[in-house]
């Protein structure tokens, strides 16, 4: 193998794709989309408040006069810390005592609600202090999260009742069975500091998509590469210059650059977006209290574990290119290789939550996981040091074994034409190169 063509070959690939407009529009939207998905949602529910104007029927007399006060009191407050859900909806109620026909003041206030006099209507029976359901009547029952902060409020005002009923003190029952809350501090090396538990789980979860997306990018990027020249008989031309081997090392090291290059924005991006956030929250947070920080080692495994795992799909993703003739082809081999990059998705919540457990020393051991799966524990908690070097080992193993394998069907593969090849005759080549 000559460096100087595998060179020549990984600047080509690298400017040609770092030039496109392709490359910048991909590698702009996964951001916006992260900053879309995240604020989007918020912004959108703090703009869709509901306010209903209810009747409420109340035939027990000690529901609706407390439920009232409670709605009507916060109807144009701010939303409290957290308590944005329960601000979705506001209700102006209005309370009516139960008329001595029943069947005719609920024909009156169907009527007034198909005249769109008042939104809905509710009919509170004696027995929803036995659990008999409240009803709840609009011209529309889509609006369930209206209809969540509608029983939040009533369910609160018939606990109230209850208790009293049973000669306990409301507010001295409430405050006996206020929840627990935890204060979450992670223990390293350098002592104990506070940190969230979801800061602590989207942290780690940004950097795995970051790394699936990658590697599912830019193998399928080294596939079509292939499928391109191969198609155009611009390969031909090629190989009369350089050995296979040389060309697809070229192709390799030169995309997986580029990945490398994409992965820089992002992460820049993502620190540029966060850094008004993580200042605001550093502001606000507890003394003592810190966020999950990028750490050098964690970095440099971040970057190690990515160039194996591009490696290990990309080399399978070459062959693939090379042994058919076109994208419907080739994509219904490259599905196989799709699977254990989509597997670790199947698997991350529960390493999520326990990163040391069986399954996920496991699987974080298989060299086609290990890419996804090793960065994932390690931001989580550093696993012990025979298992990353084990990982390495194995990983670094396979893809040894993958290029030597690989280089041979991309070697035969790349000026082969006509029909489909089966496995059987893929095989072969690896035999005959």
């Amino acid at each position: 193998m000559r460096l100087e063509n595998v060179v020549v070959v990984t600047k080509r690939e690298y400017l040609q794709r770092v030039r496109s407009k392709g490359f910048w529009v991909g590698t702009l939207i996964l951001p916006v989309f992260v900053l879309a998905v995240t604020l989007l949602p918020s912004l959108l529910i703090a703009k869709s408040e509901t306010r209903q104007s209810i009747v409420v029927v109340d035939e027990t007399g000690k529901v609706a006069g407390p439920f009232a006060a409670r709605a009507n009191a916060r109807a144009g407050q701010a939303p409290a810390a957290g308590k944005q859900r329960e601000m979705q909806a506001t209700f102006d109620v209005k309370v009516e005592p139960p008329a001595a026909d029943r069947q005719a003041q609920r024909a009156d206030l169907d009527r007034r609600l198909l005249r769109k006099e008042i939104d809905a209507w509710v009919w509170i029976d004696p027995g929803v202090f036995a659990d008999k359901p409240v009803e709840y009547h609009a011209r529309s029952v889509s609006n369930v999260f209206t209809q969540e902060s509608l029983r939040d409020d009533l369910s609160w005002v018939v606990r109230r009742v209850r208790l009293e009923q049973a000669g306990i003190d409301p507010e001295r029952a409430e405050e006996l069975t206020r929840s627990v809350r935890l204060d979450t501090r992670r223990v390293s090396e350098k002592g104990s500091r506070a940190e969230g538990g979801a800061a602590g789980i989207f942290f780690p979860l940004g950097l795995f998509m970051m790394l699936y997306v990658s590697m599912l990018l830019w193998g399928q990027q080294v596939m079509n590469g292939v499928l391109e020249e191969k198609g155009s008989r611009v390969i031909e031309v090629v190989i009369s210059a350089v050995t296979a081997f040389e060309l697809m090392m070229g192709k390799l090291v030169g995309i997986c650059l580029v990945g490398l290059t994409q992965l820089g924005i992002w992460l820049g991006t993502v620190a540029v977006l966060t850094a008004p956030g993580i200042v605001a929250s550093l502001a606000l947070m507890p003394k003592g209290s810190a966020l999950p920080t990028l750490t050098a080692p964690v970095l440099i495994h971040f970057i190690l574990l990515f160039i194996l795992g591009f490696f290990a799909f990309a080399t399978i993703y070459a062959a693939i290119g090379a042994s058919f003739n076109n994208l419907q082809e080739a994509q219904q081999a490259a599905s196989v290789a799709a699977v254990f990059i989509v597997t670790p998705v199947l698997v991350m919540w529960p390493i999520l939550n326990d990163s040391t457990s069986r399954m996920a020393t496991i699987l974080s051991l298989i060299p086609l996981f290990t890419p996804l799966l090793m960065p994932l524990r390690i931001v989580i908690e550093m696993p012990p040091a025979w298992q990353i070097a084990l990982a390495y080992l194995l990983t670094i193993g396979f893809v040894v074994t993958m290029v030597w394998f690989c280089s041979k069907i991309y070697r035969v593969g790349i000026l082969m034409y006509g029909k489909k090849p089966t496995f059987k005759e893929i095989w072969k080549w690896t035999r005959y190169a």
